[in-house]
């Protein structure tokens, strides 16, 4: 969905996602504008200074620009690659804009997100047709819409684990896959997301199987929850409450790239709940990012949508 690039666009990051009606779901703009505008008057602050202890901008947007460069170095010189960001620059308008320039007569879309949801494939997917039809192109769109089960991203997520293990073993430490949360109602409504991730989860136990990666326990939990509605459970701190073993890896499964919900939430005030809780060894692995494996499984998917 992107994020800040500087300081400034933190507002602009916080009202561009309130304002998305897969996000807040209200059928009254005139109320999802309330709801929003109280929501970002309430949180720009407290984000600001998460910003800033990061460096002053996500790092969302320079793993995604060296993710970018090394699949431009693998596709043929005729196949342009670039990004889109959902509430922050670079806004699919403009990619837009340059396509249409480009007079391009495919667009092969492929949403960051591994497991489908309304709240972020779909705005996605929807935010970029809009764009891509007020520049008044023709091109035919190719889009996917979830790639969990894709053997070789899964191999990804797995070196992602061993780094995090290091030379310890698996057997003395738990595995935690945290996901982003979502308000239950969505689910309720429809979204695919909680039974994917879920699934996704029993993908994973096997590959790690496989590799004879065998922890004390491997758990599903989910953050970043906002407000007061019910969200999916268990959440992060209640999972870490609950194990007796106080070593544990954490690997944020619905995020392909580090972000300030990886970089900060997890393993910053996170890492505080656990010291707070007693555990000895508190450990994150870090997103897939711009490792080979998942530019490999990009171009993979691509090769896939042309076929």
């Amino acid at each position: 969905m992107g994020g800040p690039n500087n300081l400034l666009e933190v507002e602009t990051f916080l009202r561009n996602m309130f304002a998305d009606p897969n996000i807040l779901t209200t059928k009254s703009k005139l109320l999802r504008s309330f709801i929003g505008n109280l929501i970002v008057t309430n949180r720009v602050v407290e984000a600001r200074n998460v910003y800033e202890k990061l460096g002053g901008k996500s790092p969302i947007v320079e793993h995604t620009k060296k993710l970018v460069s090394k699949l431009q170095e693998m596709v043929s010189e005729e196949t342009y690659v670039d990004f889109a960001m959902r509430y922050t620059p670079p806004f699919a308008s403009k990619v837009c804009e340059k396509l249409e320039e480009m007079d391009v007569r495919d667009i092969y879309l492929i949403p960051l997100y591994p497991q489908y949801s309304t709240t972020t494939t779909k705005s996605s997917i929807e935010d970029f047709e809009a764009a891509y039809d007020k520049v008044g192109g023709n091109a035919k769109i190719h889009k996917r819409g979830n790639f969990y089960r894709m053997h070789a991203y899964n191999q990804v997520i797995v070196k992602r684990i061993e780094e995090a293990l290091g030379d310890d073993e698996a057997g003395e430490f738990e595995l935690v896959f945290s996901a982003h949360g979502l308000p239950q109602k969505i689910v309720k409504a429809g979204d695919p997301y909680q039974k994917q991730i879920e699934r996704h989860v029993e993908l994973l136990k096997g590959e790690l199987a496989k590799k004879g990666l065998e922890f004390g326990g491997v758990h599903l939990a989910y953050q970043s929850k906002v407000g007061p509605m019910k969200w999916l459970e268990p959440s992060l701190e209640e999972k870490l409450k609950g194990l007796e073993n106080k070593k544990v890896v954490i690997f944020p499964i619905a995020f392909t790239i580090d972000n300030s919900e990886t970089d900060y939430e997890l393993r910053v005030e996170y890492a505080d709940i656990a010291k707070e809780l007693g555990y000895e060894d508190y450990r994150v692995a870090k997103c897939p990012n711009d490792h080979k494996l998942f530019v490999d499984s990009l171009y993979d998917i691509y090769l896939e949508m042309k076929e």
